[in-house]
Order: C-alpha cells, then sequence, then structure tokens
C-alpha cells in the first residue's frame, strides 16, 4: 500500500493534475465508474492550502459531466444511456429510480449527489424522464458542490498533521476504507 500511496501522492502534485481531476469529474458523472474524490482527497492531502480549489475544479467537472448525463438520457437514451446503465448492472436501479423521479423529480438528485450511489445513474436517468433541466443543474451543483467541499474543508482543516497520521496508520486506514465500501456496496445492492 505504501508504494501505491507514494505513487498517487506522487501524480497528485503532477503540474497536471488539476486537469486530471476536471475529466475524472465530468467523466464520473457521466459514464465513468471511478469517483473523483480519491483524486481530490490526494491533492488536498498533498496540499491543503489548495483544496478548496481543487474542491471547486471537481465541483465544476462533476455538474458538467452531470449535464453531460442528461444528455445521454435525454437524447441517446436507446444506444448509449441504457447500455451504459447495462454495463454497470444497473438497470433494476433505473426502474426503481424512475418511481423515485416520477414521485420526487429532480429533488432526488439532491440526495443523489451527496451520496455514494453511483452519480452517473442519476443524471442518465434524469435525462431519461426529461426531469427539469434548470432544477436538475442546481441540485447537482448544490450537492455535488456540498460533498466536495466538505472533503476539502476537511482535509484543509486536518493539514500536515492529518496528512502524516494517514501516512502513518496507513495499512489500518485501508482496512477500514475496504470494510466501510464493503458495507456500503452491500446495503446499496440490499436497498436498490
Amino acid at each position: 500500500m505504501r508504494g501505491l500511496y507514494d505513487w498517487t501522492m506522487h501524480w497528485a502534485m503532477h503540474p497536471k493534475a488539476v486537469v486530471a481531476l476536471f475529466l475524472v469529474a465530468v467523466a464520473e458523472s457521466s459514464f465513468f465508474p471511478i469517483p473523483p474524490d480519491l483524486l481530490l482527497m490526494a491533492m488536498a492531502l498533498a496540499e491543503p492550502m489548495r483544496s478548496l480549489l481543487y474542491a471547486a475544479v471537481c465541483t465544476a467537472g462533476s455538474v458538467l459531466g452531470g449535464a453531460l448525463g442528461y444528455l445521454i438520457g435525454y437524447l441517446a437514451w436507446d444506444w448509449i444511456g441504457a447500455p451504459i446503465l447495462t454495463f454497470y448492472g444497473k438497470m433494476e436501479a433505473y426502474d426503481q429510480l424512475a418511481g423515485l423521479f416520477d414521485a420526487h423529480g429532480a429533488w432526488v438528485v439532491a440526495i443523489a449527489g451527496f451520496s455514494p450511489l453511483p452519480y452517473k445513474l442519476f443524471t442518465i436517468t434524469a435525462g431519461a424522464l426529461h426531469a427539469n433541466f434548470a432544477l436538475f443543474m442546481v441540485m447537482s451543483l448544490l450537492s455535488r458542490g456540498a460533498r466536495f467541499f466538505l472533503v476539502a474543508a476537511l482535509l484543509r482543516w486536518g493539514g500536515e498533521p492529518l496528512r502524516k497520521l494517514v501516512e502513518r496508520h496507513l495499512d489500518l486506514l485501508t482496512v477500514a476504507v475496504v470494510v466501510v465500501i464493503v458495507a456500503i456496496v452491500v446495503v446499496m445492492k440490499w436497498i436498490v
């Protein structure tokens, strides 16, 4: 784990890391499986004083990617949207989500943007169901911004002492993160 951590921190300080963060955030909101949070956290740990800038970049990319996901669902559901959700095994979740959108509209996005659920599922579904685009964009901005700025603010607040703590207890933290991720996946499979 130490080698992977060192490699990630090296790339988090790369001159093109901000561009990569933006592109990962765009892609994750529309078709890519890896959340930008990992890169955001690495970059914020590497340079805590720039963490709020990184959160803004991540939010902008995620909201733009959300609009792309919406367009995929709205304009190309049959030949792009449905195949993406099928590829990730989320068609059954799409059917359940359609019911939530019918009941609550784009407000569902407010919860989705802050949750660990795959955001692309919500963006593509919102487009496929022709949810109110303006409300969708506002909810995306608020929820994704809250998520990324919360992470960035905590890492900025923790700063160098937090980075040293992470480096000192990397193995234990890795096990804890894996346990939490597995628990979230199990719960999400049960719920969705």
